[in-house]
């Protein structure tokens, strides 16, 4: 019953999107480990933690695309939770290391020891657990935004000043992360991983491994996100970004749909981090930086925001023109990234996603009818909705 209605719930561009992302899953492990390395169609490991790092970064676009594109509220600090999934993950990497660390401790990560720590911190138990580890890397920005949306929802803080709460939370936890005495390891950060789940992290058939997972985690992200905007719930968060007060003088609750989905959002953002970091091997407070965060809604709106696979277009897009940039003309990527969002915002407000010539036609704007036109809305009431 329940996966017949999350087949029914999704769209066209998710089913290829999920085709793709099988195909890809197969196809660049198969590349790496079966064929020699003077094949002329090897696939290096290094390309494969290339593609998997991208993947982590397109979940990342497909979180802030769900409160963006479809809820109306711009995160500029979604780099926060992705940064709190990969420490969260990080911790039990740093666990794993034990007395094979510079300084030998087995109890202690090599940063504790050369600050002088006697013991483990509390909020470090149980991180030798990968299960409870993962459980952290949702869990941790879930709560966060939770209690973080709770406060702002229902004080009714929207638009810009929202986005500026965002950033100043994004920028808060970067300047505690950088604190020595904060037990994440300072400026410095985590790093130096050995292995997870006893597997050498460093090896081909690890990495080919964590790009599979990365895979699986984009696809379910895609499944999960398809299935709620396109549901009743999907439908209010439209109406609730056309037009919140309307939607609230139905009756709605609208600081629940905008919590839920917030919280959503950050979770998926964690499980992103959390895969990130084993695959490019550190994790340091830079990742909260806010410019970071603003990237990321460059990404959403190059690739087409509120179409979900525009987000995750766009973030490989713009990934994979910043590592030629960085590479041929590192100088003038910056330029290049303002130049481009600039373009996308004057020529093409739909994104890359809305000029494919096979999707024209059927991309409709996501409003409900009525909502902004000065007639009624097609939402029910939450009597006849059956709240």
């Amino acid at each position: 019953m329940i996966s017949g209605r999350l087949v029914r719930g999704l769209e066209g561009r998710v089913y290829i999107a999920l085709a793709a992302l099988a195909v890809v899953a197969v196809l660049l492990p198969v590349l790496n480990l079966a064929l020699p390395e003077d094949s002329a169609f090897h696939v290096s490991s290094y390309a494969v933690t290339l593609a998997g790092k991208y993947l982590c970064y397109a979940l990342l676009a497909l979180s802030v695309d769900l409160v963006w594109g479809y809820c109306g509220i711009l995160s500029l600090g979604h780099g926060a939770f992705f940064a709190l999934g990969g420490y969260a993950m990080g911790m039990y990497l740093m666990r794993q290391i034990g007395a094979r660390g510079v300084y030998g401790n087995p109890d202690l990560p090599d940063f504790m020891v050369f600050l002088n720590w006697k013991e483990l911190p509390w909020y470090w138990y149980g991180f030798d657990q990968l299960w409870f580890a993962c459980l952290m890397v949702v869990m941790v920005p879930g709560m966060l935004a939770f209690v973080f949306g709770w406060f702002a929802f229902r004080s009714r803080v929207t638009g810009v000043y929202l986005s500026i709460i965002t950033q100043a939370l994004t920028f808060a936890l970067l300047l505690s992360f950088f604190r020595n005495d904060f037990g994440f390891g300072g400026n410095n950060g985590l790093t130096d991983f050995k292995d997870i789940l006893g597997f050498n992290i460093q090896t081909d058939e690890t990495r080919s491994g964590l790009f599979v997972a990365s895979a699986m985690a984009m696809a379910l992200g895609l499944i999960v996100a398809s299935f709620v905007v396109r549901s009743k719930l999907g439908k209010v968060l439209v109406a609730l970004r056309d037009a919140e007060s309307r939607t609230r003088f139905l009756g709605y609750r609208v600081e629940r749909y905008k919590l839920f989905v917030w919280t959503l959002s950050a979770c998926m953002a964690g499980v992103a981090g959390g895969l990130y970091v084993p695959q490019v091997g550190i994790i340091n407070p830079g990742e909260f930086a806010p410019a970071n965060s603003i990237e990321v809604v460059i990404w959403v709106a190059v690739g087409g925001r509120g179409l979900l696979v525009g987000s995750v277009v766009g973030a490989i897009l713009v990934n994979f023109a910043k590592t030629w940039f960085t590479g041929a003309l590192p100088e003038f990527w910056l330029f290049a990234l303002g130049g481009l969002f600039i373009a996308v915002t004057l020529f093409m407000p739909r994104g890359v996603l809305g000029l494919v010539p096979s999707l024209r036609g059927k991309i409709r704007p996501l409003r409900l009818p009525g909502i902004g036109k000065g007639t009624s809305s097609t939402v029910e009431s939450p009597a006849k909705a059956g709240e």
